[in-house]
């Protein structure tokens, strides 16, 4: 029975010893290169008169492809979507009844409207790891925002009693694909970056969506991917905001995969509209 009960602490203190050294691990990761990152390539050259027209009619397909979905599946028609010109509301459910815009069906002013949403989140994962998310966005009009997120995850290591930090930042210029009244859906491209001994950047994108129902309530999703340094840096977050005029109190759940280490969080925060 001693033995079994040897084997059970060992265990018990080296699952204690990796769960507490997630940031380390992390910064550590992101610090080395990718295993992956180097690849051969090898080119081919061809040549005749018919191949090089072939090229070139395949080339024009792929370019009116791409363009026909930049700009139907991206951007959108502005000629026959109305929902694009949607303004701004002044803050969600100020009229009982608008999100994010103010749907087709609402009296809107003809001034645009320029809002900042602030949203602060406490995020907790265990006793040992915790942290906290700022979310800013600025939307000058309806067309696009700008929005800087910034997260700091502690990590208590009592078996040497020392404290970790590992910062994460991401800074999105966003589109809102679809913007009705009770739902909006969109894209982001930006820039993701961590701190503290890392120091390094990345280029980020991501998807977000809003959906807006009765009662002051509504459900939010978004998620970000990036790599740095050849590592994954990825945050997805789901969360449900109950809304009291120009304020709003949240509580989610988020998930970052920053390098080799996961993160699961719960959070609870809120915020207000300017």
């Amino acid at each position: 029975m001693k033995k079994y009960g040897y084997l059970i602490l060992l265990f018990v203190f080296s699952s204690t010893l990796y769960c507490q050294n997630k940031t380390e691990k992390s910064k550590k990761e992101l610090n080395s290169n990718s295993s992956s990152s180097s690849s051969s390539t090898t080119t081919s050259r061809s040549s005749g008169s018919d191949n090089g027209e072939e090229l070139g009619l395949a080339a024009e397909l792929f370019l009116n492809i791409g363009l026909g979905v930049f700009k139907y599946g991206l951007i959108g028609d502005y000629t026959m979507e109305d929902h694009l010109y949607n303004k701004v509301s002044e803050y969600p459910f100020y009229n009982n009844k608008s999100g994010n815009y103010d749907g087709c069906d609402t009296v809107v002013v003809e001034k645009n409207k320029f809002r900042i949403d602030f949203e602060d989140k406490f995020l907790y994962s265990n006793n040992d790891l915790f942290g906290n998310h700022i979310n800013l966005k600025i939307r000058p009009f309806q067309y696009f925002y700008l929005q800087a997120d910034f997260r700091l995850i502690v990590e208590i290591n009592r078996i040497d009693a020392t404290n970790n930090s590992l910062s994460l930042s991401h800074f999105n210029l966003c589109y809102d694909r679809v913007r009705t009244g009770k739902f909006d859906f969109g894209w982001s491209l930006g820039a993701s970056y961590v701190g503290n001994e890392v120091k390094k950047g990345g280029f980020s994108y991501g998807l977000s969506a809003n959906y807006f129902m009765t009662k002051n309530f509504s459900f939010s999703g978004s998620a970000k991917w990036s790599k740095i340094n050849g590592h994954p840096v990825n945050a997805f977050e789901i969360e449900g905001k109950l809304h009291r005029k120009k304020c709003f109190f949240t509580g989610g759940f988020e998930h970052l995969k920053i390098a080799t280490p996961t993160y699961n969080f719960i959070s609870l925060g809120g915020g207000i509209y300017l």
